[in-house]
């Protein structure tokens, strides 16, 4: 079976705070909201995506994630689809988020000091393609 790639990278500003909750097994999940905006002359076109992180990294995170916060985002598109109340067919697709980087970060030294204690998020702790090696991994 072929492996196919499924990699997306989005830098924006958040809409709204990110909303933390947690699914019936205990497991926490935070909703984000990106605008990531494009000009083309005279002309901006914004554009809105949707992504979710999960576990102890969205538990860490939640309270930095305010609205108009600048951050990167890494991840994997995600598809959802299901049946609404009158049957008819729907579908999302989110960023399942594995790395978040904030690029807002201020250069004073109160706020170096401040902005230095949060947590990174990186989804793939183990991963076998991380810049430590100099092997190929097959």
């Amino acid at each position: 079976m072929s492996n196919d790639i499924n990699r997306v990278i989005i830098i924006g500003r958040l809409t709204r705070d990110a909303e933390l909750k947690s699914t019936q097994s205990g497991t926490a999940l935070c909703n984000l909201s990106i605008a990531n905006n494009e000009k083309y002359g005279d002309k901006e076109n914004v554009s809105y995506f949707e992504a979710v992180m999960w576990g102890k990294g969205a538990e860490a995170l939640t309270q930095y994630l305010t609205k108009g916060k600048k951050i990167a985002v890494e991840g994997r598109l995600q598809q959802s689809r299901w049946d609404d109340k009158d049957g008819g067919k729907r579908s999302k697709v989110v960023i399942k988020v594995e790395q978040v980087q904030f690029l807002d970060v201020k250069k004073s030294d109160d706020n170096a000091k401040q902005e230095s204690s949060i947590p990174e998020f990186n989804a793939k702790q183990d991963n076998p393609f991380g810049d430590d090696s100099n092997e190929i991994p097959f």
